[in-house]
């Protein structure tokens, strides 16, 4: 059973056609990246995928579980990251994991791995408010692959971040999803990126997946 199968998405936002029969497969332990422009449908895809949103037709499946019928189980199974994901200003970056780590049942050594993860040094004893845009990126990344999800779906990862933030993240993503044999969704306008991470790259526009 293949980890991921996405099977004809559609999805409308009132007379508009975002996703127009998406289609792909990811393979287990496998980094797979969805690259195109903005506007291109990859965010979209992502929400449906995390079941954020419900697909208008067609269906996708997570490790067998239907994103239209079985939500609940395919939530269990993954750990997402939006790219407008944002922080609790007041709490310490080792709060925010310990919080993080309850909320999928996980104790001390699933902090610890996060702390490993986020690479922050004395800086994760600080409040989030205080940190720049790089190192909130690094934190919520080190949150969701510290419970060591079977599918990780990431929407642009370091969309803005400076190089050496952008270089310890996906060193980190790397890493982690081939030490924890999961696979991993990746969407990014950035070739160079996918490049580096992926094992296999779709390319999409206009709500359509043009090649993999």
């Amino acid at each position: 059973m293949k980890p991921v199968v996405a099977d004809g998405l559609v999805k409308r936002f009132g007379s508009k056609e975002v996703l127009r029969g998406v289609s792909f497969e990811v393979e287990g332990s496998e980094i797979f990246g969805i690259i195109g422009p903005n506007g291109a449908g990859k965010t979209t895809t992502l929400r449906i995928l995390a079941t954020i949103l419900k697909p208008d037709s067609g269906d996708a499946r997570i490790l067998g579980y239907s994103v239209r019928d079985e939500p609940d189980m395919v939530r269990r199974n993954i750990a997402y990251l939006p790219e407008d994901a944002g922080v609790y200003r007041h709490l310490t970056g080792r709060e925010f994991l310990g919080f993080m780590a309850g909320v999928y049942g996980r104790g001390a050594d699933c902090v610890r791995r996060g702390a490993e993860i986020a690479g922050l040094g004395s800086a994760l004893d600080n409040p989030m408010g205080s940190y720049s845009k790089g190192m909130k990126r690094r934190i919520l990344l080190a949150s969701i692959l510290m419970v060591e999800p079977r599918v990780a779906i990431l929407d642009e990862p370091t969309s803005g971040l400076d190089v050496r933030h952008a270089v310890h993240i996906r060193k980190e993503i790397r890493r982690a999803v081939k030490e924890i044999g999961a696979s991993a969704i990746i969407s990014s306008h950035n070739m160079l990126e996918v490049e580096y991470l992926c094992d296999r790259v779709a390319f999409m526009n206009d709500g359509r997946i043009i090649e993999v």
